[in-house]
């Protein structure tokens, strides 16, 4: 019994992948020094992660408010928060932290990941807050970067948070205060 309405190969269509390079000897002993063949294609994927033991530093953004850590044993404060301490190995427990501090060093930024690639060059800088004892790595907004200065080196900046949360890093930055 025979179906003719089974496909017997898939739909062809006219979209398709653009592709460079594509040589094919005549003579197939020539094959093993064929150039590779490059293919450009777009590829999308929903990646669905876990923030696990940092979701509440993501929570805090949401809500406008800037979380760290502090160790339960020996009092040290980190400005990125972590669950042990990295100086004595003891417990920590969340706090918040000052939405102001001072430019402890930055770096301006000629090339970057996807999420900058629009804001190249950017600024970086290392954020040293009163009573915390490292440093939180943020965009720096509201400077040249086509003019750095050694001037921002100490200067008073400020948390600015996203209106609507995306759940990055990147939902918070500082300016100049």
């Amino acid at each position: 019994m025979e179906n003719h309405d089974i496909p017997t190969r898939p739909e062809e269509t006219l979209d398709g992948t653009v592709v460079f390079n594509v040589p094919f000897p005549k003579d197939l002993k020539d094959l093993a020094g064929m150039a590779p063949v490059i293919v450009k294609q777009p590829y999308h994927i929903d990646y669905i992660h876990s923030y696990g033991q940092d979701s509440p530093f993501f929570a805090g953004l949401a809500n406008r408010r800037l979380l760290g850590s502090r160790c339960t044993a020996c009092g040290h404060t980190f400005g990125t928060p972590r669950m042990s301490c990295m100086a004595c190995g003891g417990d920590c427990e969340w706090v918040e932290l000052p939405q102001e501090g001072r430019v402890h060093t930055f770096t301006v930024c000629h090339f970057g990941s996807e999420e900058f690639l629009p804001e190249c060059p950017y600024v970086l800088a290392l954020v040293e807050f009163e009573g915390v004892d490292t440093l939180f790595l943020t965009r720096l907004l509201g400077v040249d970067p086509a003019r750095p200065s050694l001037d921002w080196i100490g200067m008073k900046v400020r948390a600015k948070f996203r209106r609507l949360s995306r759940f990055k890093p990147t939902d918070v930055w500082f300016v100049p205060a």
